[in-house]
């Protein structure tokens, strides 16, 4: 490590990466600074650091080694951002953590009676010295369940990522009791209204409405179950909401962030009267122009529950509509999802938002028997993209009114990427598959034309994946400002205010400054924005730790282990263990050691990023096709490991 004393000591926030480096978030606001694995020294993900900083020199190197921005060493952990961690005990005296940006292994001083190898436990980190400078330790505090089973896994990652349990009877019950509060409301009845929803949904938020308002205008409703009639600013359920935050939708948990009987009375049902905060449009047919926009509270009447399934399916063949669907609501859909792509088209013109559509493959895990039943793979349609684009809309005209309002608010933003991680993301397209990007950061066109121009084949999802991983992430905050990914200045959250709070929030502001009541503060609002973006990074963490898990119990449960069964993979990294895979029809990664591949000795090429067998003609190369066949599960780190087929 470098000599103390000759680079420039930064203060800000480290974020880890589960393969040893990381990155400081200076609180200064400049750039991010690089941490190679060596200067991690014993911080951990969130933490509060003091690092000495170096700039590359004039041939762009720092220390000797290229480097294409500043690069940090830890010096001391000022604070720590937790004190409490998940792991498995695999002796009595060392834990692996679940977090996989954490080290392979911590050393634990005790241990409960009753605990066993192999069991999830809680750990609290001992403090390492004034600044914590020495080695990351621990005292085990409770046992929490069993690893390698699916009910244990969840618990961890339920426990790791801070996520609440379930609410309690007496809380679900005293949630029934209550009543909404009173609004001016428009009567609206009368619209031919539905919900777009999976068919496992939760709860029912959103719903759609649609109405004639001349030879060339359309009327477009957005109705969102008005949450803030039920949940008043710091109330008990305001606060048990505010704590959880998100709902929690992991394979095999749900987690909701309000009681589940009254998500029931909010949510918007087929043949109800329900209570709504409306979002009403008068859009052009032909063009998808929206003309003007308003705002109402409002009591509407969904006149039928629609799944994304069978909507996807009428619109790819209208023949194939149920058969409880008549001529209008067969009309209207199929004009819904015409005005739809109008106004996706038109926003493309004119906000130039990146296309970064993935199919998402996803665990299903049944909540009651915890039975993983399968792997499924989604990708967006037409039926998505009928809610998307009206949310996408009620969202942008709420922001837009706040914001000229001067209502302290919580917007979304989505800030442009630094130019490190594009030239990272660059070098990875052409090193791998042999694809130049181009200049990235020139223009927004320059952008979306690579993403347009990607091939329609097992590359596309790898370079996407990379290229998300590239951006930084979409967080709230109580000021305006960019959303790079939508291209919009004005954006905030509005539409899910059952399963998110920040939607919550923006509800509450509206009916307190209608009703001419106290509403919260600017200053409020931005500590709600840090707290709001800290607790979706942590719901989001947990659903992909439970969904890898998940999936590997799919593996298991289907004697994938035994059956030999051919997986088609992409190699997408070689390291000097063996080569990192991507498994698409899994949606995971995947490990094949370098002991593993037949036919001579093992040689990395670092410089030209490809691998070798000595007396053999084999390369392997990112981006080359591989075959595997599952050799084993680590249920403790959540990992596969491969061989080749042949």
């Amino acid at each position: 490590m470098p000599r103390r004393g000759a680079g420039e000591l930064v203060v800000g926030r480290f974020s880890a990466n589960s393969a040893g480096f990381g990155f400081l978030h200076p609180d200064s606001g400049q750039a991010d600074v690089f941490i190679p694995p060596p200067g991690v020294a014993n911080a951990i993900d969130g933490d509060q650091v003091e690092a000495e900083v170096y700039q590359p020199d004039r041939t762009g190197r720092v220390f000797g080694h290229p480097s294409k921005g500043p690069v940090g060493y830890v010096r001391q952990v000022l604070k720590r951002d937790r004190e409490l961690l998940v792991g498995c005990l695999d002796s009595r005296h060392t834990i692996v953590p679940l977090d996989r940006s954490l080290p392979e292994s911590i050393p634990v001083n005790s241990v409960p009676r009753g605990s066993k190898t192999g069991d999830w436990v809680k750990l609290r980190l001992l403090r390492g010295g004034s600044r914590h400078t020495e080695a990351l330790r621990g005292s085990v505090e409770e046992r929490i369940a069993r690893s390698a089973t699916v009910e244990g896994d969840l618990d961890a990652v339920t426990a790791e990522y801070r996520l609440e349990g379930p609410y309690t009877a007496e809380q679900e019950k005293a949630a029934l009791a209550l009543r909404p509060g009173c609004i001016p409301r428009e009567d609206l009845r009368n619209l031919f209204t539905v919900t777009i929803d999976p068919g496992d949904a939760h709860d029912f938020d959103d719903a759609i409405s649609l109405d004639s308002g001349g030879p060339n205008e359309l009327k477009i409703g957005v109705h969102i179950a008005d949450v803030a009639a039920w949940i008043t600013p710091g109330s008990l359920f305001d606060k048990l909401a505010m704590k959880r935050a998100f709902s929690a939708y992991l394979p095999g948990r749900f987690l909701p962030m309000l009681p589940e009987k009254l998500t029931g009375k909010i949510s918007l049902k087929e043949g109800e009267d329900s209570l709504a905060h409306s979002v009403l449009f008068s859009v052009r047919r032909s063009d998808g122009k929206i003309l003007s926009v308003r705002r109402a509270h409002s009591t509407i009447r969904v006149v039928k529950r629609l799944s994304f399934t069978e909507v996807r399916r009428f619109l790819d063949d209208p023949e194939s509509a149920p058969a409880d669907w008549d001529r209008i609501l067969r009309d209207k859909i199929s004009l819904l999802a015409l005005i739809a792509k109008r106004i996706r088209a038109r926003r493309m013109k004119q906000e130039q938002f990146l296309d970064m559509e993935i199919p998402e493959t996803r665990a299903v895990c049944n909540e009651k028997t915890l039975e993983v039943t399968g792997i499924e793979r989604r990708e967006q349609s037409d039926a998505d993209r009928i809610v998307e684009e009206f949310m996408l809309a009620a969202n942008s005209a709420v922001a837009a009114e706040v914001n000229e309002r001067h209502l302290p608010a919580l917007y979304r933003i989505h800030p442009e990427p630094g130019p490190e991680k594009i030239e990272e993301f660059s070098f990875f397209a052409s090193a791998t598959f042999g694809i130049s990007t181009g200049d990235l950061l020139s223009s927004r066109s320059a952008c979306r034309a690579f993403l347009a121009s990607l091939p329609e084949d097992h590359r596309k999802p790898v370079l996407l994946s990379a290229f998300l991983r590239a951006m930084p992430r979409a967080s709230y905050a109580s000021a305006p400002d960019l959303h790079y990914g939508l291209g919009k200045a004005l954006y905030s959250h509005f539409t899910s205010p059952i399963r998110r709070y920040s939607d919550l929030l923006l509800h509450q502001q509206l009916w307190n400054e209608e009703l001419h009541r106290r509403f919260r503060s600017g200053k409020v609002m931005e500590e709600l924005a840090a707290y709001c973006s800290r607790k979706e990074k942590d719901v989001d963490s947990a659903f992909f730790a439970a969904d890898s898990r998940m999936k590997l119990h799919y593996l298991k449960q289907n004697h994938a282990l035994e059956d030999g069964r051919l997986h088609e993979a992409v190699i997408v990294k070689v390291t000097g263990g063996g080569l990192v895979c991507d498994i698409q029809d899994l949606g995971l990664h995947g490990f094949v050691p370098a002991s593993f591949l037949r036919g001579g000795a093992y040689r990395r090429d670092p410089g030209r990023g490809k691998a070798g067998l000595t007396g053999s003609h084999t390369e392997y190369r990112p981006g080359d096709f591989i075959y595997l066949i599952l050799d084993s599960l680590d249920f403790v780190r959540g990992s596969a490991v491969f061989r080749p087929a042949v």
